[in-house]
């Protein structure tokens, strides 16, 4: 079983964009998405949700998703509640990706810390030279990579 976790932050299109790379580029289909979004943010969710939604129709599955609400920069609850979930779906046997592209950097922080402690199995970012709100196809490539910190750092 395969998870995904992402962080939604002041772009939609960040979190929309990054989980159609690791689709494109990294075969990543998850069973499972879990999307964390501050309190602030809150109002995008159904909107990441439908987007997510299309993506994985597009490529021929349908999985689980699930939304969690944070209170605006709560370093300390986010951390807690990201590494239950961490903990819970690595007890489960499940292979676990998170996205940082969109997210904020205290829910990043809040969400790199069980990624380490519990060995994520990717850790994506999006890089792209200059902001774009754009979908992911219509960027050049040429200005946006995937990384995955985790397979960059085994090399």
């Amino acid at each position: 079983m395969k998870a995904y976790i992402t962080i939604l932050g002041r772009s939609t299109w960040a979190l929309i964009n990054t989980y159609y790379a690791v689709l494109m580029e990294k075969a990543y289909y998850p069973d499972v998405i879990h999307v964390f979004a501050e309190d602030v943010y809150a109002n995008e969710l159904d909107k990441v949700v439908k987007g997510l939604k299309i993506l994985s129709e597009e490529f021929g599955f349908k999985p689980e998703i699930h939304t969690h609400v944070i209170k605006e920069a709560d370093f300390v609850n986010a951390g807690r509640e990201i590494s239950s979930l961490v903990k819970k779906l690595r007890e489960e046997g499940c292979s676990i990706a998170i996205d940082i592209t969109p997210g904020r950097k205290a829910l990043v922080a809040a969400a790199l810390i069980p990624a380490v402690k519990h060995r994520m199995d990717h850790v994506f970012y999006l890089a792209v030279k200059r902001l774009e709100a754009k979908p992911y196809m219509m960027i050049p490539l040429s200005v946006q990579q995937l990384k995955d910190f985790i397979e960059d750092a085994m090399e």
